[in-house]
């Protein structure tokens, strides 16, 4: 029998100047030198009060979302210490409001040795939610998939930023079910020593580049999940009815793709349905709602996992570091599935791919087919 679940807190900050303003809507028309120096001097702060979270067996949990106000170039140059000292004071304002478990969101997430000097320091068990996000990944890469005809057995699979704590996992969980997979990093030393230590127990044939448009060339199927700031897909590169399932945020993939490439599936893979009439009601403004650019009912699902952890009263650090416990994520993806959480509906570029989308894409891809190379 579960204990009364818990509640929550979850990190968060803006991941681009659009976000500044969705955050805080004062900051709208104000230069981007000016908002940056406001950012480096604004303490963290809670930002949006979660209520109606509850599972389908009736159990319920509250959290708040807690800005570290920094964009994510600020978390990644910034001294760490500092960093760290913000991150940490958005999980203590958590646990003042009652948090029980935290979450680091986007770049809180990945600064330093991902989570692991925060979990150390912090008052409560900490997670970075990549544990979710991954089988979430996995889950949408394989429905665009199914949605685009392509046989994954069949097929070469790219994971992008295969060295990290998600694409490596990624990595492992595609490999099984393709014929070939390719893994791309930046950092040619370590992907080559991840692909050494992983190829045996791939159970695919397997390759390594750091040339990611070569690589994109090659596969059908694409998952990318790196740290950059800065667009790594590019529209040039796709071969015609690939699916690409974006896992990381900002996002990998130009937006150029949506205009250039109609015959291609572009899908964010990391959005989960959260079970209930969840309300995200801002703090600072009673009665209105914190816009997280995502769908009613709709989440990330690093914050999802810090949800679950909540409502299945598992008050522990879950997922840290940068090595992911494949058990972790099969445990977990099956912890939000009992409490009622599911992949949210296909969406990409901040709008809904709706069937008949879906269906225009097939066919731009088999008449891009047709054209003679």
């Amino acid at each position: 029998m579960n204990r009364h679940p818990a509640k929550f807190c979850f990190v968060i900050h803006p991941l681009s100047l659009e976000d500044v303003a969705r955050y805080e809507p004062g900051a709208a028309g104000k230069g981007a030198p000016i908002i940056r120096k406001i950012l480096e001097w604004m303490p963290s702060y809670a930002a949006a009060h979660i209520t109606g979270v509850r599972t389908p067996d009736g159990r319920e949990t509250e959290g708040w979302f807690v800005a570290a106000p920094l964009l994510p170039e600020q978390l990644l140059e910034l001294p760490r210490e500092d960093v760290y000292q913000r991150i940490l004071r958005a999980i203590e304002i958590g646990v003042e409001l009652g948090a029980n478990v935290a979450g680091l969101g986007a770049f809180t997430g990945v600064v330093g040795d991902g989570g692991v000097t925060i979990a150390e320091r912090a008052p409560i068990p900490v997670t970075t939610g990549n544990s979710l996000t991954i089988a979430a990944g996995i889950q949408s890469l394989f429905r665009g998939a199914a949605e685009m005809g392509i046989d994954p057995a069949e097929t070469t699979a790219v994971v992008v930023g295969a060295t990290g704590s998600i694409g490596s996992a990624c990595a492992r969980l595609i490999a099984p079910r393709v014929k070939h997979v390719i893994l791309v990093a930046r950092n040619l030393t370590r992907l080559a020593k991840f692909h050494d230590e992983v190829r045996h127990t791939l159970g695919c044939a397997s390759s390594y580049t750091t040339n990611i448009a070569e690589a994109v060339r090659h596969g059908r199927l694409i998952l990318t999940a790196t740290s950059s700031t800065h667009d790594v897909i590019e529209p040039e590169d796709l071969p015609a009815g690939a699916v690409v399932c974006e896992l990381s945020l900002p996002h990998d993939v130009s937006r150029r793709v949506a205009l250039e490439r109609p015959d291609v599936l572009v899908t964010e893979g990391g959005n989960m349905c959260v079970p209930g009439n969840p309300v995200f009601e801002r703090v600072r403004e009673p009665g209105t709602v914190f816009d997280l650019n995502l769908p009613p009912r709709t989440a990330l699902a690093c914050m999802s996992e810090t949800m679950v952890l909540a409502l299945e009263h598992r008050l522990e650090n879950y997922t840290l570091g940068r090595g992911i416990d494949l058990q972790k994520v099969i445990d977990i993806e099956a912890m939000a599935t009992r409490c009622g959480f599911t992949l949210a509906d296909m969406r990409a570029f901040d709008t809904a791919i709706t069937p008949e989308k879906i269906a225009a894409t097939r066919e731009a891809a088999e008449r891009r087919r047709q054209i003679p190379a």
